[in-house]
């Protein structure tokens, strides 16, 4: 096989599936998994590239179609109501609003209205965008946000409250008062609507209170590591004012997703499963219900009164963990995913041909240019790594013309070589470095087992250590 002169001359695949190297069987049930929704239980030892699959999968799923909000829900507060929005009825909705009403030059609007709406300064009365808390003209401040922790408020430099919408009257030319608010719009002018489109806007709930606690744009890769039950299932913020309607905050402004929610249409990864516990049984019932209530979750706090039902959760499952622990997974948990998904035991070593070579030449080349501060190397370094990659195939795998796949350790080595290139100044990582590397890149037992023979040699050298030390003392 003829080594290219350096990792420069390596193309990196586009597509993130296919970064991840020799593990064939999985590339392919992650194909499956993201085109037809599918959950994945991924075993083997750390390194091996169960985390890239999990983030190859969310990169080939589509972009989230639906956004979910909380909405108040004036007749019980205590059990806000969710509402979930597909993409083309907020483009409908967005559409509606942009057209709604007439579009005014500043300078066709009322003083006051300008100033409530922050476009104005009450000093100079120079105009500046809304966005400016500090007038440009004469360095006065144009409104301050409130210091309360618990509210987002706006106030003018003379302490009045600035506000989204304006409402005032207007005289029509027959005599007739009528009711009209104005409210920012883009391209910063000002949008007027009449009684009648005020009406139509709200009935079609573009002024209902609501949060939107999973926005349209969002990731599709969520981790989860379980650390505890508010990370992964949600919660209901505590009020010191008890949600209080003049004083505190309405309970659903304070409903806090977990990571199964903002997994929903997305892929939910937990790594090293067995440390969920009791967790994994919530994780079952999302995925059987693909709808999980989000609660407080702290008997003390005014959030435990608080309860959201169907909030949706259709996510797909991947979970990684080690052989060793297989045993620790609930076997409700796996039989669910068997039912709707794979499991792969994802391989260690891969057959020493020239196409696996290759493949180990890009995880070089790939691992090289994520890392950023180390130079590329030579086919010299090239040459080190696919003997080391053989030798660890060996040692560790027991596997003659193999190709190691646990690949965290190469990394580690190959970046362990460039720093040693970095420090000789040199412009590529050679053999020597590699070489270097392998020497220097020891774990702690191999240390101990180079310098003592026997790791309990280490031990009973401290334990002699402070025998010594103590008869000195006594002595003295």
């Amino acid at each position: 096989m003829r080594l290219p002169a350096s990792t420069r001359d390596v193309p990196i695949p586009t597509d993130p599936i296919a970064l991840v190297i020799g593990q064939d069987e999985a590339v392919r049930a992650a194909r499956i998994a993201a085109k037809q929704r599918r959950h994945l239980l991924l075993v083997g030892p750390p390194g091996t590239g169960k985390s890239m699959l999990a983030q190859a999968v969310a990169y080939l799923l589509p972009k989230p179609t639906h956004e979910v909000s909380v909405l108040h829900n004036p007749e019980n507060p205590e059990r806000p109501i969710v509402e979930v929005r597909d993409a083309s009825k907020l483009a409908e909705e967005r559409t509606r609003a942009k057209n709604a009403g007439k579009l005014l030059p500043v300078h066709d609007v009322p003083v006051f209205v300008t100033e409530k709406l922050g476009f104005r300064c009450r000093r100079c009365a120079k105009l500046s965008a809304p966005t400016a808390s500090v007038c440009p003209s004469c360095g006065a401040d144009k409104y301050r946000r409130s210091s309360s922790p618990f509210d987002d408020l706006v106030f003018s430099a003379a302490g009045e409250m600035l506000e989204e919408r304006v409402h005032t009257t207007r005289t029509l030319p027959n005599g007739k008062e009528e009711l009209v608010a104005y409210e920012t719009a883009e391209n910063g002018k000002i949008r007027m609507l009449t009684e009648k489109e005020m009406k139509e806007a709200e009935s079609s709930g573009k002024r209902r209170p609501r949060k939107v606690i999973l926005p349209l744009n969002r990731s599709t890769f969520i981790q989860a590591t379980g650390a505890s039950e508010t990370e992964l299932l949600g919660d209901i913020k505590h009020d010191p004012y008890g949600g209080h309607p003049e004083a505190g905050i309405a309970p659903y402004l304070r409903v806090v997703p977990g990571a199964i929610h903002e997994a929903h249409e997305g892929v939910l990864f937990i790594d090293e499963i067995p440390t969920l516990g009791y967790l994994q049984r919530f994780i079952l019932t999302a995925m059987q219900e693909k709808r999980f209530p989000i609660s407080g979750r702290n008997a003390t706090s005014t959030g435990a009164a608080v309860r959201v039902d169907n909030v949706p959760c259709d996510f797909i499952f991947i979970g990684a963990m080690n052989a060793a622990d297989i045993s620790s997974v609930l076997p409700p948990l796996r039989n669910r995913i068997i039912g709707d998904g794979y499991e792969v035991l994802l391989s260690t070593t891969m057959p020493d041909t020239e196409e696996n070579r290759e493949k180990l030449i890009q995880f070089a080349a790939q691992e090289i240019i994520k890392d950023g501060k180390i130079p590329h190397m030579d086919s010299g370094g090239l040459e080190a790594l696919l003997a080391e990659a053989r030798e660890r195939a060996r040692a560790i795998d027991e596997k003659s013309n193999a190709l190691t796949l646990r690949m965290r350790g190469l990394s580690g080595l190959i970046k362990l070589a460039g720093d040693l290139a970095v420090l000789d100044g040199s412009e590529l990582i050679t053999a020597k470095h590699v070489t270097q590397a392998r020497e220097k890149a020891l774990t702690i037992e191999e240390q101990l087992s180079s310098r003592y023979d026997q790791w309990w040699k280490a031990g009973m050298s401290d334990y002699g250590m402070r025998k010594r030390q103590g008869r000195e003392s006594e002595v003295a």
